[in-house]
């Protein structure tokens, strides 16, 4: 089974993946981390993150041993990582390597933004993670907090309304639910709310119950 994840920054879709993942017994992959590697790389290298074929170089020799960095969580690769993955030729290069992991037994959680949409458009269930823009600026500036850094919610929420508007306007592959993707708001749910409710549609789905 491919459980497919989608939704805009902080709207705790990665965290859900994983819980899902676990639950189930699959592999998860936060295919965001990917993008904030790149961004990462680029960073590193000072190549301008607008740069396509710096940007398609690093994409082609990205080592997944180190997604776990814990830099690629922070803010200002976040930031970054929105930017690359609006360049076509880093996406395409990107796609490939999602859909094997998708493939690949016994099941897969993937959590983003195009999943259900571009990278598994045939995903047994799309779920599509949706928070109010201040919930979301509250939770990331909490985490940003938790983990040492200085973070100014007022700042975080207007990164998040600016990311959300180049996601959604982007040309390839936007942010939007796909047509069968299942809405599920969790701004108002606590993280066990919120994996209660993705477990209800999924056991929904597996048992051919209709929508509601």
């Amino acid at each position: 089974m491919i459980i497919a994840i989608d939704g805009p920054a902080a709207s705790g879709k990665g965290t859900l993946g994983k819980r899902l993942a676990h639950h189930y017994g699959y592999r998860h992959l936060d295919t965001g981390v990917i993008y904030r590697a790149v961004a990462h790389a680029l960073i590193q290298a000072g190549a301008d993150l607008r740069d396509e074929a710096a940007a398609v170089a690093v994409a082609l020799e990205l080592d997944p041993e180190k997604f776990g960095n814990p830099v690629l969580k922070t803010q200002q690769i976040g930031e970054a990582a929105s930017v690359v993955s609006a360049i076509p030729r880093v996406r395409e290069v990107l796609v490939n390597f999602q859909r094997q992991f998708a493939a690949d037994p016994p099941g897969a959680v993937l959590d983003g933004r195009d999943i259900g949409t571009v990278i598994c458009p045939d995903a047994d269930v799309k779920i599509f993670v949706v928070a109010d823009p201040k919930v979301r600026a509250r939770r990331r500036t909490m985490e940003a907090r938790s983990r040492g850094e200085e973070a100014d919610e007022a700042a975080v929420l207007a990164d998040i309304i600016a990311r959300d508007e180049r996601d959604q306007n982007r040309p390839i592959a936007p942010l939007k639910p796909a047509a069968d993707a299942y809405l599920l708001d969790n701004s108002q749910l606590d993280i066990e709310g919120g994996v209660r409710a993705a477990i209800d549609i999924i056991e929904a789905v597996r048992a051919g119950r209709p929508r509601t």
